[in-house]
């Protein structure tokens, strides 16, 4: 991404650069595409030792990032992630470790996560109808020592993969957030077809599922700014991503339209061709800047962050996917074929622009804010 970077960042960014090139080509990609869990796991234990899932988490707690700002080293592996459309359930292992980190609980399960060992779930979405920040339906009720979780979430990345669920639900006139094992009773995952070739999704169904109160992350019926700080930190990753595969769709195309001659000339040459490529550098560099300033608001935790993620969510679900659409037309044919690499970053941003909210549903958020701001201006 567009920032000035220390030369700790440039070596991380450029390791994790490396490592995808050697072990996530595109025909591992391809051969990933009906792979029950989509990654490797020893690809991923090795992920981890580069410091994946460490950046949100505190040093106390064994983490630590690069330049003090976690969340703004972890959007350098996302853009990477995103240009090469790279398996693995990045997001939500980085979002379940921060939580269990700043909770300052099962620490276990958050060590295991560090190295790699294990995978976790971040069940906060339900696929409501007026978008991601709807109210959350799932209930979760105490009852004697336990908390017994009533509802559904869906789509929920690595579901099925997961050893752990890190469960959101309302508790009276509040949140709660719970960590669920895997196989808990009660619990039934049930997997979902999705357009990305390595990311698996499923719906996750709760009836009656029976957990102990000390699984409880955070205080009982006040988690929702931690869920909300949460879905700010996925936001800025999942913007990340997009942006990264949007780098890499635009940069295959431009030098494709260089080499491939037609009626004697380079594509890139063609009047039309050159007006599109000014539109899609202008929304890349557009994108780049959108997701860095969010980025940087949700790290300092300014009052400014969910609107601007909401801008950035808004501009790039829309824009990227239109720009990557754009990359496949110019190809002609061989854009639209399976063995050609375009598809990889389409399903990518794709399957991106609907998850934690479409283009339309934060833009509606946009609109809120605005008109909270001008009350509070009255």
């Amino acid at each position: 991404m567009l920032l000035e970077l220390t030369s700790d960042q440039e070596f991380l960014r450029d390791t994790t650069a490396k490592f995808l090139a050697s072990l996530a080509p595109a025909d591992i990609l391809r051969s990933l595409r009906n792979d029950p869990d989509g990654f490797d796991r020893e690809y991923w234990r090795r992920g981890a030792d580069l410091g994946w899932i460490s950046l949100l988490v505190g040093d106390e707690h064994g983490g630590g990032s690069v330049s003090g700002r976690g969340l703004i080293d972890l959007t350098l592996i996302a853009h990477e992630f995103g240009r090469r459309a790279a398996p693995g359930p990045l997001l939500p292992c980085n979002i379940v470790a921060a939580a269990l980190s700043a909770s300052s609980t099962h620490r276990e399960v958050l060590e295991s996560l560090l190295t790699g060992a294990s995978v976790a779930a971040w069940c906060t979405e339900e696929a409501l109808p007026h978008g991601v920040y709807d109210p959350i339906g799932l209930e979760i009720r105490t009852d004697g020592n336990g908390l017994v979780l009533n509802g559904v979430k869906r789509p929920i990345e690595a579901a099925a993969q997961a050893d752990h669920l890190l469960v959101a639900g309302r508790t009276g006139g509040g949140l709660t957030q719970v960590l669920v094992p895997a196989g808990t009773a009660g619990m039934t995952i049930t997997p979902m077809r999705g357009v990305d070739l390595t990311r698996r999704f499923a719906r996750v169904s709760f009836e009656d599922v029976r957990v102990p109160s000390d699984m409880a992350v955070g205080e009982i019926g006040a988690a929702a700014k931690a869920i909300e700080l949460q879905l700010h930190q996925a936001l800025v990753i999942q913007n990340g991503e997009t942006v990264g595969a949007m780098a890499a769709a635009f940069d295959m195309t431009v030098e494709w339209a260089f080499d491939r001659y037609s009626f004697g000339r380079p594509l890139a040459s063609y009047q039309e061709l050159k007006h599109r490529f000014a539109d899609m550098k202008s929304w890349l560099e557009a994108a780049h800047a959108i997701a860095d300033a969010a980025a940087e608001a949700v790290a300092d935790q300014s009052e400014e962050a969910g609107e601007l993620v909401s801008v950035a969510k808004a501009f790039i679900g829309q824009y990227g996917l239109e720009l990557i659409q754009d990359c496949v037309q110019i190809h002609g044919g061989i854009g639209v074929t399976f063995e050609h690499d375009l598809h990889l970053f389409l399903r990518r941003a794709t399957a991106n622009r609907v998850l934690l909210g479409t283009p339309a549903d934060h833009r509606q958020q946009v609109a809120v804010y605005a008109m909270e701001e001008e009350r509070a201006g009255e």
